[in-house]
């Protein structure tokens, strides 16, 4: 006969807790771990694979945004309006090429390259430099919700896993021991399940954080890009470059 469901809820707390209690006392994060991916089977290791892989997107985000691309825009910007104001475009650039990681810096730059050669040309330069550039911003962000997805589906998979084969196996079995093999395989099930579930709480948490402070930046970037366009064109000394046509006309 097979138990019912209190029955097996009180086997597994039964089982669970002098497991616990021997993981606090000897203070083993360690065990517990080794001893939860020896009970959750084969598709704990499936899902330790995407927690290296979301772990390494994380880390590869975390470097680029938060130090490649860091970059004092207040300070930056405060001082390229100053040398345009003051008319050394050269220096701008030059100064614009000391961060050459930056996308704020890359898309001035590349405004200012193009200044003497009109408003047009200025605003074609910027939007193809945004073009270029913010898509960096925001590279491998999404990837981190599919793996929030696998993790959570891997874990389920190897929850249906582990239930099937112990149930499969209770008509192998003594009655007296169908308790226990049951409570094994819901222990399976569970810690499959919790571990998928905590790659995705980590996923989706780097994820809420990295789309936010990538669009920030985004955002950061058209915005000082389209002051750099007002400030060009409202200078009194902007210079374009004349065409063949009034060279000639002018000799």
């Amino acid at each position: 006969m097979i138990p019912s469901v209190s029955e097996l809820l009180r086997v597994v707390v039964a089982e669970a807790a002098p497991a616990a209690a021997g993981h606090a006392s000897s203070g083993g994060l360690g065990e517990f771990i080794v001893g939860a991916f020896k009970a959750g089977g084969p598709f704990m290791f499936v899902n330790l694979f995407w927690l290296a892989a979301s772990l390494a997107v994380i880390g590869e985000r975390a470097v680029t945004l938060l130090y490649r691309y860091r970059l004092n825009a207040a300070a930056f910007i405060e001082q390229v309006h100053k040398m345009v104001r003051s008319g050394n475009l050269d220096r701008a650039v030059k100064f614009c090429g000391m961060a050459p990681r930056s996308p704020l810096a890359r898309v001035i730059r590349a405004g200012l390259i193009n200044a003497n050669r009109g408003e047009l040309e200025v605003a074609k330069a910027v939007e193809e430099a945004l073009a270029e550039y913010t898509p960096h911003v925001s590279r491998r962000v999404q990837w981190l919700w599919s793996l929030a997805n696998i993790a959570t589906l891997v874990g389920l998979v190897g929850t249906i896993v582990g239930l099937i084969g112990t149930f499969r196996a209770l008509g192998n079995v003594p009655a007296e021991q169908k308790q226990a093999l049951l409570s094994n395989g819901i222990s399976e099930a569970m810690y499959n399940t919790g571990f998928g579930l905590s790659i995705a709480v980590l996923c989706i948490v780097a994820h809420l954080f990295f789309s936010n402070y990538s669009k920030n930046m985004v955002e950061l970037v058209e915005l000082n890009a389209l002051k750099l366009e007002n400030l060009l064109s409202r200078r009194g000394s902007l210079e374009v470059v004349p065409s063949d046509s009034d060279v000639r006309a002018a000799s």
